[in-house]
């Protein structure tokens, strides 16, 4: 399997490391700047690479793509990755709104490749239990909170980097906890969507903060709240059951219960069930556990609230969100 890497940043990283781990072939690297992408090739040996992501899919030799790049570009770069016929790995989010999302579904679907999403929350080896003690009945969700918060007066990423791009903490960052809401939520019916995001910040020209609360049939509730005005990042998932509650403490590497306190995976580890998880949906010819359908229930929540927000300030594009319709 001759992978090619789009994005030289945090997360084309660690899914380097992983694909390192398997039998892939690290074929072409693809970036913005040609020193430092030839530096990444370099550090991780890929064979080949580019600043042209059209020159990247034009090599017969490439079987699969992974996009580790900046949020705004996925919808474009993803359909062009299945025109020229890749399997195609994609950070989240899948676009920056529901229609954008259809889209790549639609092409991906059109396609006959194997595509998927990079949602980490998905592939947490500790839930696994829960989850399936949930599909047997044997366990009910009552409340699911999420918690982002992070400094980001200044645009630099969680490793330090500068970035030349712009985040977003509805359409990135809560997308993580509101696609986790609706797995373990498994189907239910969404009862009502509630949300507020920010008003644009003076300097950052972005909303800093957001909301996001949605509420199924039979009364589960999703809570999602968080920051950019934080002086320090913290990072946390709490899920009460009728028979237990888990806390899950992200940097500092904990899970607890009622049972007490024990470790888990690390981000970059359980990232790497990602790269695991596509390479053997890419082999076996099936669905990975993030498709390109199931994100959509996510999409559209967060497409309510950038809904309410653009009725309020006007739909209008803003750094990290150009294409917004």
């Amino acid at each position: 399997m001759n992978v090619c890497m789009v994005g030289y940043g945090m997360m084309g990283v660690w899914h380097s490391e992983a694909l390192a781990r398997t039998d892939a072939v690290l074929h072409t690297a693809v970036g913005r700047r040609p020193e430092a992408v030839k530096e990444f090739a370099t550090r991780f040996g890929y064979r080949k690479w580019t600043v042209s992501l059209d020159d990247a899919l034009a090599d017969s030799e490439v079987d699969m793509v992974v996009l580790a790049t900046p949020s705004e570009q996925h919808e474009e770069q993803a359909i062009a990755c299945f025109e020229a016929g890749k399997h195609t790995l994609i950070e989240i989010p899948i676009a920056m709104s529901l229609a954008g999302a259809e889209r790549v579904v639609a092409a991906g679907e059109k396609s006959g490749r194997i595509y998927g999403l990079s949602h980490p929350m998905r592939f947490r080896a500790e839930r696994e239990a829960l989850r399936a003690r949930l599909a047997a009945g044997e366990e009910a969700i009552r409340h699911i909170a999420g918690r982002f918060f992070i400094p980001r007066l200044k645009n630099i990423g969680a490793t330090g980097y500068v970035r030349s791009w712009t985040d977003n903490i509805l359409w990135h960052h809560f997308c993580h906890f509101v696609d986790l809401g609706l797995f373990l939520f498994d189907g239910e019916p969404l009862a009502r969507v509630v949300g507020h995001l920010g008003p644009l910040h003076e300097r950052t020209g972005i909303p800093m903060e957001c909301v996001v609360m949605v509420e199924t049939g039979r009364d589960a509730t999703l809570l999602v709240h968080g920051s950019y005005h934080a002086s320090y990042r913290f990072y946390d998932k709490l899920i009460v059951t009728d028979r237990d509650t888990y806390f899950f403490d992200i940097l500092a590497g904990t899970l607890r219960t009622a049972s007490g306190t024990v470790a888990i995976e690390s981000e970059q580890e359980n990232a790497a069930r990602i790269i695991f998880d596509f390479l053997d949906a890419v082999r076996a010819g099936r669905k990975p556990r993030a498709s390109g359908p199931s994100v959509l229930p996510a999409m559209g929540v967060l497409q309510a609230v950038q809904d309410e927000w653009d009725a309020r300030h006007g739909a209008q594009a803003i750094p990290g969100r150009g294409a917004f319709g």
